[in-house]
């Protein structure tokens, strides 16, 4: 897959799922807005679960990290970029060693990854 790909297939849905890891807690528009934007995906809970784990936090959970990071707002250029370079590399090895310890870089915003879980059941017409 290249780089024009993951931006047309994953680049909203990325987008849409970055507040979780802002200074602030989604509001009720942010996690609407996640919800909408997943819906539109059609993916699994399990496929999503899989997508946050390895897609999405391995970058973002160095931006919570970061003593310079950008805690109100992300800049969707430069995070789009992060995004499709780490995807890209998402191979072999590293997959194996972003999977081995995806619950330390999810870890801090895996309640509000729960309560987006269950939001999307709700919208799907399922038991959270």
């Amino acid at each position: 897959m290249n780089a024009q790909q993951l931006v047309d297939e994953r680049g909203d849905l990325w987008l849409a799922l970055a507040p979780l890891w802002l200074d602030r807690e989604p509001r009720e528009r942010d996690y609407a807005h996640m919800v909408e934007v997943i819906q539109e995906h059609n993916m699994t809970l399990s496929e999503l679960e899989w997508m946050f784990r390895l897609e999405l936090a391995p970058v973002m959970s160095r931006h919570q990290l970061s003593i310079a990071s950008e805690w109100r707002q992300f800049d969707d250029r430069k995070l789009m970029q992060q995004l499709v370079s780490h995807n890209l590399r998402l191979k072999g090895w590293r997959r194996k060693s972003w999977a081995l310890f995806s619950g330390l870089t999810t870890m801090m915003v895996r309640h509000r990854w729960v309560e987006l879980m269950n939001r999307v059941q709700v919208a799907k017409g399922q038991e959270p």
